[in-house]
């Protein structure tokens, strides 16, 4: 029943952002709801197809979303990784730059967060605003996050 409420809420959250959800719906393969990754991701990411969902009991409820993620020598990692904190403005202190609706994943300063779709990152996640303010909004401390070749 926690699953639904959630599910309602993040999708009423969406809908106040004006961003698509699909609750439900069938979609044309396994990849495209994020079932690259294990069922207990609450974040899933595909490098390979520059993807993102929001995940629930192994099932995509918010995307995909296109991203960017590291340049070479900025390789984002593969891996399952937790939320470890989030900060809704975020500087990062390392390259000079802002990160809005940051949640962070890896040790090593890894987020998720809004930033350019068509300029590669120092190894984040660049989302669209409205997807970095929902993925802000949901994931939590703790949460899994697993990144995906």
């Amino acid at each position: 029943m926690g699953t639904l409420r959630r599910m309602a809420g993040i999708a009423a959250a969406t809908a106040a952002v004006g961003t698509a959800v699909t609750l439900g719906a069938p979609a044309a393969s396994a990849a495209e709801q994020g079932r690259v990754c294990a069922p207990e991701a609450k974040a899933c990411v595909s490098l390979s197809t520059r993807t993102t969902w929001l995940m629930a009991d192994g099932v995509a409820y918010y995307g995909g979303v296109p991203i960017t993620s590291g340049k070479p020598g900025y390789e984002t990692p593969p891996g399952t990784y937790h939320v470890t904190f989030k900060n809704i403005d975020h500087w990062s202190k390392a390259y000079d730059a802002p990160m809005p609706y940051a949640v962070f994943f890896t040790e090593s300063g890894i987020a998720f967060h809004e930033g350019s779709l068509t300029q590669a990152s120092h190894g984040c996640i660049h989302l669209s605003q409205a997807a970095a303010k929902l993925y802000f909004d949901s994931l939590q401390p703790g949460d899994v996050v697993q990144v995906v070749p």
